[in-house]
């Protein structure tokens, strides 16, 4: 196993985050591979890969393979098979026998069509939530929320991707139902895979999305039900 820092973060963590940013040929050092375990390194390949797949450097229908991808990465081919397994379930990818795997290109209307899904599952849960939830549980979700809005600030599309999808979870959690949770999550993360030759979202629309945000939790918090439900609507695109 690799040694943790003496605030216990793993270092593999830093190396995943560092490498959304400068590609995932930086992923892990191949002479320290072996020494992190197994489900680890698959953990680090798929978030980096989740990364190179948002950035657009893993390009829609091309064809990757598993010991190319291992190459780069200085591990073998079987995390890098088990992260794009993952992520052929998320929808990413499709998985070619004995040629690798083939990154999906997504139209505007399969993206409309989960946008409807998700506001359909979520705006009815979170509507009935604002009339059961207290304020102070509301309050608490306070850090996600910025931590949201300061992703967007700095015009980080990937980390406020991670952070939007964290502070929708929170939320639905309050509810209690893992599964709906489950699902919502999934929905969430193949709706913000880029559509092929559009622009990742400007730094402006990043802050505006996070604006929503804060504006639904002091909604929440304030108990404003009539609010709260033209927020989620303007949110979902539904007005």
């Amino acid at each position: 196993m690799l040694r943790r820092h003496v605030s216990g973060r793993d270092p593999g963590e830093d190396r995943v985050r560092e490498a959304a940013h400068v590609g995932v040929e930086a992923l892990i050092p191949a002479q320290k591979a072996q020494k992190v375990l197994r489900h680890s390194v698959r953990g680090q390949v798929l978030d980096a890969l989740r990364a190179a797949l948002f950035d657009g450097e893993l390009a829609p229908g091309e064809i990757y393979s598993g010991p190319a991808l291992g190459e780069r990465f200085g591990v073998s081919a079987t995390p890098v098979r088990e992260a794009m397994q993952q992520l052929a379930l998320e929808g990413a990818v499709e998985c070619l026998p004995n040629r690798g795997f083939r990154v999906l290109s997504r139209t505007p209307r399969a993206m409309a069509e989960l946008a409807e899904v998700r506001a359909l599952l979520e705006v009815p849960v979170v509507l009935r939530l604002a009339r059961a939830v207290p304020a102070e549980a509301w309050a608490a979700l306070r850090p996600a929320e910025a931590a949201a809005a300061e992703a967007a600030g700095a015009g980080d599309a990937a980390g406020y991707a991670d952070a939007d999808r964290a502070f929708h979870r929170e939320v639905l959690s309050l509810g209690g139902n893992a599964q709906l949770v489950s699902v919502a999550q999934d929905l969430h993360r193949r709706s913000q895979w880029p559509l092929p030759g559009v622009a990742r979202a400007r730094r402006a629309e990043l802050v505006a999305d996070a604006a929503e945000h804060a504006a639904l939790l002091e909604a929440l918090i304030e108990g404003d039900l009539p609010l709260v439900e033209q927020v989620l609507r303007r949110h979902f695109g539904m007005s």
